[in-house]
């Protein structure tokens, strides 16, 4: 009889970026790098608690959130505040990109515009300078809100 061994699944970019700084990866780090990698979203850490808890139930809160902060002072996952009181995480980004926050469900929506790009940068030079970085959210609410208040 062959006996299987359960197939380690391939490092995530996370993972790679973290070996890459030197970073010592616990299996709890693991698995907090993975579940960051697979996030469709921009989890805060009370949902990637949730979330690793689910794949391994002795992972703490405090270690996500002691995991999370050498993760971003590494500079392997950047932090968001989009004005909910909570800080939201994602990968460095390969590429830029900016956000859209639908202020109604907290969903963030990720895009490019070579329009916006060029318009800023077109900015920054009539001001006298150069543009290196910037970050863009748009607050929005949903066309159909009848929602007065906003």
């Amino acid at each position: 009889m062959t006996i299987l061994k359960p197939v380690a699944a391939a490092p995530t970019d996370i993972e790679k970026r973290c070996a890459a700084t030197g970073m010592r990866m616990t299996e709890q780090r693991r698995v907090i790098a993975r579940v960051l990698a697979e996030a469709e979203d921009h989890p805060d850490v009370e949902e990637l608690y949730r979330r690793c808890v689910a794949v391994d139930d002795k992972i703490s809160i405090s270690t996500v959130y002691r995991t999370v902060k050498l993760f971003e002072d590494a500079g392997i996952i950047e932090r968001h505040d989009f004005r909910e009181g909570r800080a939201r995480y994602e990968p460095v980004p390969d590429s830029h990109h900016d956000h859209l926050i639908n202020l109604r469900d907290g969903k963030v929506i990720e895009f490019t515009s070579d329009e916006i790009e060029k318009l800023q940068a077109e900015i920054a030079r009539k001001l006298g300078y150069r543009l290196v970085d910037h970050r863009l959210e748009l607050y929005c609410v949903p066309l159909d809100d009848t929602d007065p208040t906003s």
